[in-house]
C-alpha cells in the first residue's frame, strides 16, 4: 500500500487545496506515483473524468499537477449546494439524492464504505496519496458523522499537517484551539503546523511558534508567504472577492462582465479570460455596477430558475436585454444558456417547484429538465462562422458537459460534437442567433480553448475599433512548477519527507 500524508486546515480557504497541489507536484518530481484524495468536497466547480464521472474540479487540477489521470476515487463524494439548505449529493460520480445537512448526516454510514474503498484503491496503485481535509477538523458538533477529516486520517493512520491562515488573523489561537478540541488519538496524528499567507519578516513569528510547540508538542514545518504570482484556479467563490481575481487590469481595452449568480457554478471557466492581457474581467451582482461592457457572460448555475428569478429581482435581466439592444454580445454557459432561451420547463420538479419559467427570450430554444444528468468530456468542431464564431469556423474545441436539462429549438447550432467520453458522436450543440451575437452552449471549458478565445477577443476588439495586445499561452506545467518551487523554498521538505515516511 502506498504512503499517505494528509493536509487539514483550521478553516475553509486556509490554503489546503494549494498545499495539497504543491505536494502532489513535488512528490511527482521526485519520481513517485502520486494521487490526490478528498473524501468529500462541497463545491459547484466540478469536472468530468474520461469515463464520464463527475467530481470536484479541485481534485482534477491536483491530479493534473501530480501527472495523474483524473479518476472519481480522488473525490468519491461531492456536495453541490442547491438552495441554501440542501445540496445535491454526487456519489462515485453519479447523483445520489438531494439532502439537507441533517439528512446528509444520516447518509454518511452509506457513504463511508465508498470513501474507504476509494482511498484503498488509490493507495494500491500509487506510491503516495496526498489527502485533503475539508473545513475544520474541530467541528465537534459534526464529529460523529464526518467522513472527510480525522475519520479518514484515523482510518489510514495518516500523519497530518495542519494549515492556518495568518492573513485572517488569530492564527495561533486557531491552530491551538483546533488541536485542543481533538480527541487524544487525533492529536497524536498532527505532525506539523504550516502558517500560510504571511506578509513580512517571518522571524517575527519565532517566539509564537516556539510557544505553540511548547503547548502542543508540534513543530511548524514552514511559513508560506502570501503570493499572487502563480496563476492557478480558485476553488472557492470566496476567491472571487479578491480584487486580483476580478479586476486585474482596470484600464484594459476590453471589459467583460460576468454576472455573479448566487449559485454560480464552474466559475473557473473564466480564468483564461482573467489572465488575458488587455482584458478586464468583472463579476457583477447589481445593475449599478454593470457599466458598458463589451461582453456579458451569464455563467453556469446549480439552480437555474432561482438564479434567473434573482436576476429579475435585481434588474440584471433588464441590463442584459439593454446591452443586447445596443448591438453588443452575450454568452450563456450551461445554466446561463438555459436562461437565454424562451422557456424553462420542469415537469418532474427536478430543479425547482416551478413547472414553467419564462427565459430571457434571446435564443429560440427551450429547456426541459430531466432527472438524468449528462456528464461527459466532449470534442467538437466549430461549424458557424458569424458573429462571435467568425474566424473560428472549421477549428476544433474541447470541453465537458455537466447538466440536467435538454435544450432544443430552432437556434443554429454553432458547434458539432464529434466525440463524447471517448466515443464517436455527431450531434449539434449550442445555439447562436442570426447575427451571431447571442451564443449559448453547454460546453464548460469553452474559453480554455486558446485559439477560439483569442479569435473571439479579437472580434470584440475589432467591433470596438481597438487593438488587442498579444495573448499569452498559459503553460499550466510551468505554473505547477512555480507553485512547487515556492512551497519547497519555504517548507522544510526534509521534515515533510520524514513525516510522510518517504525518508528516514
Amino acid at each position: 500500500m502506498g504512503k499517505v500524508l494528509m493536509v487539514q486546515g483550521t478553516g475553509s480557504h486556509s490554503g489546503k487545496s494549494l498545499l495539497t497541489m504543491a505536494l502532489c507536484r513535488i512528490f511527482s518530481r521526485d519520481g513517485l506515483r502520486v494521487a490526490p484524495f478528498k473524501a468529500q468536497n462541497m463545491s459547484l466547480n466540478s469536472f468530468v473524468t474520461p469515463d464520464g464521472c463527475e467530481f470536484s474540479r479541485a481534485q482534477a487540477v491536483q491530479a493534473d499537477a501530480a501527472g495523474a489521470v483524473p479518476r472519481v476515487e480522488m473525490n468519491p463524494v461531492l456536495l453541490k449546494p442547491q438552495d441554501g439548505i440542501r445540496s445535491q449529493v454526487v456519489a462515485m460520480g453519479r447523483p445520489l439524492c438531494v439532502a439537507s445537512a441533517r439528512e446528509y448526516g444520516n447518509l454518511t454510514p452509506q457513504l463511508w464504505p465508498l470513501v474507504a474503498r476509494s482511498l484503498d484503491t488509490l493507495r494500491e496503485c500509487n506510491d503516495i496519496v496526498v489527502m485533503e481535509g475539508a473545513g475544520s477538523p474541530a467541528e465537534i458538533n459534526l464529529r460523529e458523522q464526518e467522513i472527510v477529516n480525522m475519520r479518514v486520517a484515523r482510518y489510514a493512520e495518516a500523519p497530518v499537517m495542519l494549515v492556518g491562515d495568518i492573513d485572517r488573523g488569530g492564527v495561533f489561537a486557531s491552530l491551538l484551539g483546533t488541536v485542543a478540541l481533538m480527541e487524544p488519538e487525533e492529536r497524536a496524528l498532527i505532525r506539523a503546523f504550516v502558517i500560510n499567507k504571511f506578509r513580512g519578516d517571518p522571524s517575527l513569528l519565532d517566539s509564537g511558534l516556539e510557544e505553540l510547540k511548547q503547548r502542543t508538542g508540534v513543530s511548524t514545518a514552514g511559513v508560506l508567504p502570501y503570493f499572487t504570482e502563480v496563476n492557478l484556479p480558485e476553488e472557492d467563490s470566496v476567491g472571487l472577492e479578491d480584487p486580483k481575481g476580478t479586476q486585474p487590469e482596470p484600464e484594459a481595452p476590453l471589459d467583460i462582465a460576468v454576472i455573479r449568480l448566487p449559485r454560480i457554478a464552474n466559475f473557473d471557466d473564466f480564468d483564461p479570460l482573467r489572465r488575458e492581457p488587455g482584458v478586464r474581467l468583472r463579476y457583477v451582482d447589481n445593475p449599478g455596477r454593470m457599466g458598458c461592457p463589451d461582453l456579458i457572460v451569464i455563467p453556469g448555475s446549480k439552480t437555474t430558475v432561482a438564479d434567473l428569478k434573482w436576476m429579475r429581482q435585481r434588474g440584471l435581466d433588464r441590463s442584459v436585454l439593454a446591452h443586447r439592444r445596443t448591438g453588443k454580445p452575450v454568452v450563456g454557459l450551461c445554466g446561463g444558456y438555459q436562461m437565454l432561451g424562451q422557456r424553462i420547463l420542469d415537469p418532474e420538479r427536478v430543479e425547482s417547484n416551478c413547472p414553467e419559467t419564462d427565459g430571457l427570450g434571446l435564443l429560440p430554444v427551450k429547456t426541459v429538465f430531466e432527472s438524468k444528468k449528462a456528464t461527459c468530456q466532449v470534442k467538437a468542431d466549430i461549424v458557424s462562422g458569424r458573429g462571435l464564431t467568425a474566424g473560428s469556423q472549421g477549428s476544433s474545441i474541447s470541453g465537458y458537459e455537466i447538466h440536467m436539462g435538454r435544450t432544443s429549438g430552432s437556434g443554429s447550432g454553432p458547434f458539432r460534437i464529434r466525440e463524447r467520453s471517448g466515443k464517436p458522436a455527431d450531434a449539434p450543440e449550442g445555439a447562436l442567433d442570426p447575427e451571431g451575437l447571442i451564443l449559448g452552449t453547454y460546453l464548460h471549458g469553452l474559453f480554455h480553448n486558446h485559439d477560439f478565445r483569442r479569435t473571439l477577443l479579437l472580434h470584440l476588439a475589432a467591433a470596438k475599433g481597438i487593438a488587442m495586445p498579444a495573448g499569452a499561452v498559459l503553460d499550466m506545467e510551468k505554473e505547477y512548477d512555480r507553485l512547487a518551487d515556492l512551497v519547497s523554498r519555504h517548507l522544510d521538505m526534509d521534515a515533510v519527507h520524514r513525516i510522510a515516511g518517504l525518508s528516514h
